[in-house]
């Protein structure tokens, strides 16, 4: 099993940043990709940013150019940084693994942009 635990959410007006994290732990050896992934209010989760093992990044078109992920191995800690944030922005941020077949999810973060 992997457990992720994401901080770092919280309340920023429109404009600012945010740097939200998620460490991982358990059975984190093969792990392939991780991630974040948001979900605003009555809508779908939608990918955000994902960085996989040979450091491949991919991004959403709404956060290019404005998010960038990066991963602390030591840590076992990857980052989502957010600047340049609009109130569309606002959901609840999971972060993501996967290791072969498996999926595994964070318990999620509240980011709240206000304008």
């Amino acid at each position: 099993q992997v457990q992720l635990v994401e901080s770092g959410g919280g309340l920023v007006q429109a404009g600012g940043s945010l740097r939200v994290s998620c460490a991982a732990s358990g059975s984190i050896g093969s792990i392939n990709v991780m991630g974040w992934y948001r979900q605003a209010p009555g809508k779908q989760r939608e990918l955000v940013a994902l960085l996989s093992n040979d450091g491949i990044i991919r991004y959403a078109d709404s956060v290019k150019g404005r998010f960038t992920i990066s991963r602390d191995n030591a840590k076992n800690t990857v980052y989502l940084q957010m600047n340049s944030l609009k109130p569309e922005d606002t959901a609840v941020y999971y972060c993501y693994a996967a290791r072969s077949v498996f999926n595994f999810w964070g318990q999620g973060t509240q980011v709240t942009v206000s304008s």
